[in-house]
Formats: C-alpha cells, structure tokens, sequence
C-alpha cells in the first residue's frame, strides 16, 4: 500500500494533525493540496485522486475536515480509501462526532492512534475494540508505569482477547436486508434489488469457533441440492475474521468471532423484486383554486406477516395550504417545511388494501411551475420475513471448553431508497 503520510485539514486547507510514515515525501507538499482541488473543482473535472509532481493526493472529506494521504509510489488506492474511511469509524468511535473541534480537542489521543494503527505506510491495528483497551482517553499516573498492549496486538487473532468470561453464553444474529425499488408513474418497475447484511451480537466465553452455514446456491450445486430452495449471494463482503479460504473451499463460513456487536458480512441480490408494498396514485390539479391526491396502498406480501411503522411521505406544492384528510387507517400529518403529507400506518398486514385521500388549497396567483414532480417515498420494516428467502441452516459453536451457547436467529426486511414517481 505504501501511503507516505497522512493530514487531517481543515476547511481552508491548514493542516490539523498530520503523520509522516515514510519519509520520502516532503511534508510540505501539502500546502498544494488546496490550490489544486479549488483549481479542478473550478474546471469540473474534480477526483479522489490529485496529482502535483511526482506526488499523488488521495482524500476525502468528513464533515468539515479534508483527510488526505500522500503518495509517491505505485500505491494500492483502494487500499489507501479504505484506510482513510477506518481512521473516520475509529476516530468516531472515540470522540463520538469527528469534527474540527473534536481533532483540536484530543491531539493526544489521536497522535497515539496514529501510531498504531499504521507503521512506515502499511495498516495495521485497526480495531477500535482492541484499541480502546490501551489508549484510552484518560491519562496514565506516573506510578502504574506504561500500559501493556494486550496479547491480541500481535496474535494471530487480533480482533478479539482472551480470557473473556459471560455467566450466560448467547450469540444474537440478525439477517437484515433493504430493499431498493424505483416504479415509474405508469407502474413499470424500472430498478429493483436488495442489499443484505448478517449483523451479530456475540457474548461467549473463551476463543470459540463458529460455523454458519446459509441456503447458498454454489453450495446446495456443488453438494448436489440444486432443487433446493437456495439464494445467489453477489457482492459478498466479509468481515476480517471470516476464514477466505474455507469460504472458497467448501463455502462454509467458519470465522472467531469479536467480542461484542459487529457485522459478519453483506451481500446484494441484483433481481426482480415484487414489489412488496404497491402504491398508485390519482393527483388532480384545478389550477389557481385546489389539488387533490388519493392514494391507493396495497401490501402484496404473504397474510402472515405484518410491515410495522409503514409512512408514505407524498410531496405537495410549496405554495398549497388549508389541508383536509381522509383515510380509511392511520394518520395523515402535512409537514409545510418540506413541501409533503406524511401518512404513517402503524400495522400494515399481508394481503390489505388501504385508501387516503388529501385535499389542499391553492393560491389564485400561482408561482411558475420550476418544482418539477418529486417521488412518493415509503418507509417500512417487515420482521421475520427476507425478501431474498435466504435462510440459516445452523449456526454452530464450537469451544474447548465444551459450554452449551444459545443461538438466537431473527429475520428482517426494511425499505432502501423505495420509490414510486407521480403523474
């Protein structure tokens, strides 16, 4: 990878904090770093990526700060961005909010952060966990003398110590997946797909092994299931203390889990969704005097399962006023700030059609018509129920210790970016 130094700026480009790793950059290259983004911004040919010289920028901005890494060699940039994006979540993680102020306020910490988490440009501790358990934000009396790193700093598990114990052993494991949709005002569906991740809550003692075994189309093929009801995972990523090997091998996911709540992996299924909750909507617009809505919702899921804190957020014109309401189920709320109606209904069952209708005045002078015709947008969450069908087939502990675990499996789908255009 190889990043030469690392800068955390301000607004105005004045250096923060910085850390030179290699030495063969000359530290004050960055005063160009400003000039050269300002000067690509202008031309509109703006990158993450900003050349001076024999010089490479790689940076990213974070609230009001810039985060930049210097490179001259062949660096690996993905590697480099997915550092930069490290250094924000740890950071977070210690000061809550990384902003300017915060950096200011916590020099120390964060020059001692630095420290580890890369040596001579190459990563290295980057988990907040085990960091946090010896640089910590307050300062050591001189008498305990020097805090000792844990073991796990330099063992082959570096995200999880020894010696954890729990009264009562318990993994929680949820599968939680959104589902992004886009229909056009006649009802085609234009972009479907969904976006999955398996996050887990891990309270065991020891160093246990776990082995999750998922309804994976490769492996219900190569087993010789392929009738079986199975999903095909793409875009699988994984959290470092999977097993790759094994994954590849037999596509079991075998990994020693951090303590604590973390996410095991993701994965998205580019696929037709049908679209789980249908909305059609009739706006009728007599100019210079009313506009009025009725929209239709429908859930086409299965009778069995429920969409909890459904909204339905309907965008009106900013100049509409004296608002009337009627719905056959929950509540209708115009919310004048942001131009829309909000209708929330708490418990959305499978198989129900519900009906609101919304009637707004118009002002006799109208403005021109520059709004153009935002999306209706809804919000929902289904629980025990995957859109994909993937499925747990076991979920196994294994440690030496021989302790009996309790393994707790919970499904739920929710809304991404789930969006139906208007007439």
């Amino acid at each position: 990878m190889s990043a030469s130094a690392v800068y955390v700026l301000d607004l105005k480009g004045k250096v923060l904090i910085s850390k030179n790793y290699r030495g063969d950059v000359d530290m004050s290259e960055i005063e160009h770093f400003l000039s050269l983004l300002m000067d690509k911004e202008e031309e509109g040919t703006l990158s993450p990526i900003l050349a001076h010289g024999g010089v490479r920028f790689m940076w990213i901005k974070h609230n009001n700060l810039y985060l930049v890494a210097t490179s001259r060699k062949n660096a690996s940039v993905s590697l480099v961005f997915s550092f930069l994006y490290k250094i924000i979540q740890v950071f977070s993680e210690y000061f809550k909010e990384l902003e300017e102020e915060s950096i200011r306020d916590n020099f120390v910490v964060i020059y001692e952060l630095m420290d580890e988490l890369m040596d001579f440009g190459y990563p290295q501790t980057t988990d907040s966990k085990i960091l946090q358990e010896y640089i910590t934000q307050e300062g050591h009396k001189l008498d305990t003398g020097a805090p000792r790193p844990p073991a796990t700093v330099t063992n082959a598990v570096s995200w999880r110590s020894e010696g954890i114990k729990y009264r009562k052993n318990e993994v929680f494991l949820d599968i939680v997946e959104s589902v992004n949709l886009l229909v056009s005002a006649n009802g085609n569906v234009l972009c479907s797909e969904i976006v999955g991740s398996v996050k887990m809550r891990v309270f065991l003692s020891g160093m246990p092994e776990l082995r999750l075994g998922l309804n994976d189309k490769v492996l219900f093929e190569n087993t010789g299931r392929g009738k079986s009801k199975s999903v095909e995972l793409e875009d699988v990523k994984f959290n470092q203390c999977v097993r790759l090997s094994r994954f590849e091998d037999d596509r079991t996911i075998s990994f020693i889990p951090p303590d604590g709540e973390f996410e095991l992996m993701s994965y998205r299924l580019n696929t037709h969704v049908k679209p789980l909750i249908w909305i059609e909507s009739v706006i009728e617009k007599h100019s210079h005097s009313r506009i009025e809505y009725m929209i239709k919702a429908k859930s086409q899921f299965k009778r069995r399962s429920t969409a909890n804190n459904v909204e339905f957020h309907i965008p009106v014109p900013m100049d509409a006023d004296t608002p009337q309401f009627k719905t056959t189920v929950g509540s209708v709320k115009w919310i004048p700030e942001n131009s829309q109606i909000v209708w929330s209904v708490k418990s959305f069952p499978g198989g129900k059609e519900y009906l609101m209708r919304a009637h707004f005045g118009l002002p006799s002078v109208e403005a021109e018509d520059k709004e153009g015709k935002p999306p209706i947008s809804v919000k929902f969450e289904i629980p025990y129920f995957t859109t994909s069908g993937i499925q747990v087939r076991y979920l196994k502990i294994i440690e030496k210790s021989g302790y009996q675990a309790l393994p707790w499996v919970r499904y739920i789908t929710k809304n991404g970016d789930y969006q139906r255009r208007t007439q």
